[in-house]
């Protein structure tokens, strides 16, 4: 993953806190408690306080923050200075308004990444303005469930409609827990963004990043940004049409996920975590060897990033590696050998997950890897 930046001004990488992104990963922790060990306890206790309308309500939207990290819980990136965007809001209120800002274009392109996350980095026109992609994201809402089609068909029927309703969950989310929550984090990601900002004014950006992730790196001969994941992409921090600029934003509750906001037409926000949970040890030597012998191809890796982050068919798989269908069912018949992948049918799909409770049992190093 790459962000251009020759010839962006230090001033224009900035460290910043954003309430709405903070409760977007806080809505995947508690929708995902397997990715994020460390807040189990949190997680229980939030989870068992909401009341069942609000939790029939997320379960509603959660693949905007199951399957995926969307967009729209970073909306200043996608405004230009003119418009109020380029810094969060300082308030989740705030940040809702530069939420309502964003054209309908890219509000339904960011709602909809979740059936099509492997032409993210694509651009063009989004599904509500263009008939084949209208057809795309219908027919990949059908494979992930009954929820995600009725999401996708009322989004583009209606988008004013579901943004509304959207901003109606978020702020019911605040009053029930994420108000508390901001207050006992929000100083902590200030003082560390604070941190940041001083020490790229002492140090430089390539001691920054470093300190902001170990997976972050810049090559300052070719003036990029590069960002160690298993997913890959690119953007640029100098686009004139969006206005020049970074932003880095700190997360209490965003580990092992390093994101990195690179949609074409957005400005790139990098969402990196301010610690790290202690995780157990792997199991039995011999289950360990299995699982380890599974892991050894390359190819095999890349399928356990995308099973982690959602259950896939065998054909999608297929079409997001490169590889066909037989080729996808060999290594999937090996990462289940070892007890890593698990199967389910839904109607007349089958679909394959990664089993974060056993890949976490490996060790941080590889649960951190394939879910960064």
């Amino acid at each position: 993953m790459t962000i251009e930046i020759a010839g962006l001004a230090p001033e224009r990488i900035v460290f910043d806190i954003s309430p709405l992104a903070e409760l977007g990963v806080a809505l995947h922790a508690l929708t995902e408690p397997g990715h994020h060990p460390g807040l189990h306890g949190w997680a229980t206790a939030t989870s068992a306080g909401l009341k069942p309308d609000l939790a029939d309500r997320l379960c509603e939207a959660d693949f905007l923050w199951r399957t995926i990290f969307s967009d729209v819980f970073m909306p200043f990136a996608g405004l230009t200075a003119a418009e109020g965007g380029g810094r969060p809001g300082a308030t989740l209120a705030e940040d809702l308004d530069l939420l309502d800002r964003l054209d309908d274009e890219l509000f339904v392109a960011a709602a909809l990444e979740f059936t099509c996350a492997s032409h993210y980095s694509a651009g063009g026109y989004s599904a509500l303005s263009d008939e084949r992609r209208r057809k795309q994201a219908l027919d990949l809402a059908a494979t992930r469930g009954p929820r995600q089609l009725d999401f996708t068909r009322r989004l583009l029927a209606d988008p004013a409609g579901v943004r509304a309703w959207v901003r109606r969950l978020f702020e019911d989310c605040d009053e029930a827990f994420f108000a508390d929550t901001w207050s006992r984090t929000a100083g902590r990601l200030a003082a560390d963004a604070r941190r940041k900002t001083d020490l790229l004014r002492r140090k430089g950006l390539a001691e920054t990043l470093h300190a902001a992730s170990p997976a972050l790196a810049v090559d300052e001969e070719r003036g990029r940004i590069t960002a160690d994941k298993l997913a890959q992409g690119r953007t640029t921090a100098v686009d004139p049409a969006v206005g020049a600029g970074l932003t880095l934003v700190p997360t209490s509750f965003g580990w092992p996920h390093l994101l990195v906001l690179h949609a074409p037409g957005w400005r790139p926000v990098i969402h990196y975590p301010v610690s790290a949970p202690e995780l157990t040890g792997p199991g039995t030597v011999q289950l360990l060897e299995r699982r380890m012998e599974a892991l050894a191809h390359p190819l095999r890796m890349r399928l356990c990033r995308h099973l982690a982050r959602a259950a896939h068919t065998t054909g999608e798989l297929a079409e997001t590696c490169g590889i066909t269908a037989p080729e996808v069912s060999r290594h999937l018949a090996v990462l289940k050998k070892a007890q890593l992948v698990t199967t389910r049918r839904r109607g007349r799909y089958v679909l394959h997950q990664l089993d974060v409770a056993a890949v976490a049992r490996i060790g941080s190093d590889f649960l951190e890897t394939v879910l960064r």
